[in-house]
């Protein structure tokens, strides 16, 4: 089946799957044709401003209050949220790990989120936290939405199904998708066992950051944002649905599915993005800019320029500038990065760092090329050279992110990664060519 979508970011969508099932002129009739249920869902308070007032109209055959009935604890141990301190005893360090083992048991995609960070409070509605995912099963009759916060899921191997309530959206490797908080779904797998990451983004939701003098083109365009049209489904077979809220889990039943949204109208919506029309934007002269220019979304913090979550790429491009160590140049950082590789070669570190691996450069420790690559690129010709096949990203957050129990004891973590840099000698000696034999 091939499913459709609507292009643009923060539209004003409207669809609808049968003739006539959205109103128009009015969001409440006094009684909704296909004798549906008028409901709105909320992503802003109702009185915030206009430019980030959020929300969506949908009509669905049951309302909401019929998806559930009484709730009982679920368990998702390695699913953690903020405020996590203390849960390791794993010293401060620059980290970096090889990819999670895909599972031999049957793992659908909630019970295979495993948290390697998280950041901030989830009471306060600030921070984040860092996952990766692995499924080997579907989520048959089983649902979930999170009252915590929006998902953004970044697929590494196979490909995604999100079955939402409004609307269905296939996400390949390469691309990422959005899930606003409280949307219900599941997850289906395309094409056999996934992996892939996760963040979880408990503050402002994400947004396209400003350009500046850029203007008005290049970066992500809003274009090439999809969100999808209406789809319902009418099941009416025992099914679940879980739900997590301030850090817990809860479970509920059903004798129907909670997809039964026949049309929608709104600017609160899901939507996903293909990472390689991405226009990046760098140096064309001298120097590597600040890798903020590869910033796709960010999520606000209300401190102007303070981002609760900066989600950048690091995609294919051309590398023309003279007189220049082109690689990211060393640095210490008030903001914390944990970073993953989707596929390709990273051009700070073309070794130890693979598809499906992390790293994690927390708040003003210092990282940057490793020795091999900082000799590379101090001796390479600079002439022009498109850096090719690859595909990096970064959660970057104005926290600290704080290691859980389950990285740390990680049997992928590399116990030598700090060792890259072993190789960096001294070459000041005194004179102004200094010493590079």
């Amino acid at each position: 089946m091939t499913y459709a979508y609507m292009p643009g970011f923060g539209n004003d969508f409207e669809t609808e799957t049968l003739a006539g099932a959205l109103p128009q002129g009015r969001n409440s009739p006094q009684r909704p044709a296909y004798g549906l249920y008028a409901e709105q869902l909320s992503g802003s308070p109702f009185t915030a401003p206009r430019g980030t007032n959020e929300r969506s109209w949908l009509y669905r055959i049951r309302p909401s209050v019929k998806h559930h009935g009484r709730f009982a604890a679920a368990s998702y141990p390695l699913w953690k949220s903020a405020p996590n301190a203390g849960d390791h005893d794993l010293p401060l360090g620059q980290l970096r790990w090889n990819p999670v083992p895909m599972p031999t048991e049957p793992t659908d995609f909630i019970a295979g989120v495993r948290t390697m960070t998280t950041a901030g409070d989830v009471f306060g509605q600030a921070g984040m936290a860092a996952h990766v995912y692995v499924a080997n099963v579907d989520m048959v009759d089983d649902h979930f939405f999170n009252a915590d916060g929006e998902l953004m899921v970044v697929p590494q191997v196979g490909g995604l199904r999100f079955v939402t309530e409004m609307g269905v959206m296939e996400v390949l490797p390469g691309e990422i998708c959005v899930l606003p908080r409280g949307l219900t779904f599941k997850v289906e797998l395309m094409d056999g066992p996934v992996r892939g990451y996760m963040c979880e983004n408990y503050g402002a939701k994400f947004t396209l950051p400003d350009r500046g003098p850029i203007g008005a083109n290049c970066l992500a365009n809003p274009r090439d944002f999809k969100t999808p049209v209406a789809w319902y489904e009418e099941k009416e077979t025992p099914c679940r649905l879980i739900v997590k809220w301030c850090g817990g889990f809860h479970v509920t039943g059903m004798g129907h599915s909670p997809l039964d949204v026949v049309a929608w109208h709104g600017n609160y919506a899901p939507y996903k993005y293909d990472l390689s029309t991405f226009s990046p934007v760098g140096a064309i002269l001298f120097d590597h800019p600040d890798p903020s220019i590869f910033t796709v979304l960010t999520a606000p913090s209300g401190e102007e320029g303070t981002a609760n979550i900066d989600f950048v790429i690091f995609p294919p491009r051309w590398m023309v500038a003279e007189n220049t160590f082109r690689p990211p140049w060393y640095h210490r950082n008030i903001m914390s990065e944990f970073m993953g590789l989707i596929h390709g070669k990273y051009d700070a570190k073309e070794e130890g760092f693979v598809p499906g691996g992390m790293s994690l450069h927390n708040m003003m420790l210092a990282h940057g090329p490793d020795a091999d690559g900082f000799d590379k690129a101090s001796r390479a010709e600079l002439k022009p050279v498109k850096l090719d096949h690859t595909m990096a990203f970064m959660f970057e957050t104005r926290y600290p992110q704080l290691l859980t129990r389950y990285a740390a004891e990680l049997d992928t973590l590399q116990d030598n990664y700090v060792d890259c840099w072993d190789g960096l000698k001294k070459r000041f000696n005194g004179t102004i060519e200094g010493d590079w034999s």
